[in-house]
């Protein structure tokens, strides 16, 4: 299993909770904000605020809590600023993790993201020495259980996709960023109903950990995501089945 799947679905599980939910409605209203003040309210013009639109209205947040979030960045509600950062991170067992980042103290940010580094047996990696191993991909995944495999192989190639593949019972489709949405709202024009879906960063290879590095691991990338500044986290990292399932239960 992929270390991508793996994360996935502990957000998933982690996101259950009412407490957790609303932690991650905060970062949906940073990301919208962020995108219409780069691009524009218009989400048919502006990518970026349709793939983040997608994704919160996917996790049940409300219409009223996005278009409040689009208001304030074009400057209709109340202004803030946030910055994008991307920390590159070495992790146990030598693996590599992004943290993509909106702040409005990049000092604050910087300090107690390299607390909680410090403190999960993570260390912060010079400019360029972690992303170099990664790609940005549009992700698509469909239920395996709903959905004949070759069907949807043929109608996502004749849309635009770039690979499909049957990946833990869950059968996957990529793309390239910019063609996401497109892809995703045309193949479910066509009736396929996608389960998730998002703009990612996918490892050329993964790292195998298990024993106490997927236990650092596990507790290292919980902590990463439970911190209000942190947006996303990608790793490399491929954590034994049975570490992470009794960590992400």
């Amino acid at each position: 299993m992929s270390g991508h799947n793996r994360w996935s679905k502990i957000k998933h599980k982690v996101m259950a909770n009412a407490a957790s939910k609303g932690k991650a409605w905060t970062k949906y209203i940073r990301e919208i904000t962020v995108a219409a003040r780069m691009g524009g309210g218009d989400p048919a013009g502006n990518f970026r605020l349709r793939a983040a639109i997608d994704k919160a209205r996917a996790d049940n947040m409300p219409m009223d809590n996005v278009q409040r979030a689009i208001k304030k960045g074009t400057g209709e509600g109340e202004a803030v600023n946030y910055e994008e950062l991307a920390y590159e991170v070495y992790g146990p067992g030598g693996t590599a993790i992004v943290l993509d980042i909106l702040t409005d103290n990049r000092n604050r940010t910087a300090s107690e993201i390299r607390h909680l580094l410090e403190k999960h047996n993570g260390k912060i990696g010079a400019a360029g020495s972690v992303l170099y191993q990664f790609k940005k991909r549009g992700v698509i995944h469909f239920d395996g259980g709903a959905v004949d495999e070759d069907q949807l192989m043929e109608a996502a190639l004749e849309v635009g996709a770039d690979d499909i593949r049957n990946e833990d019972g869950a059968v996957v489709v990529y793309t390239e960023p910019g063609h996401y949405m497109d892809v995703k709202d045309a193949l479910e024009k066509k009736g396929f109903k996608a389960a998730s879906g998002e703009v990612t960063m996918i490892p050329d290879s993964t790292i195998h950990l298990d024993g106490k590095e997927a236990e650092s691991m596990v507790k290292l990338i919980n902590a990463c995501e439970d911190h209000d500044d942190v947006q996303n986290v990608y790793t490399n990292a491929d954590i034994d089945a049975e570490v992470f399932e009794r960590l992400s239960a």
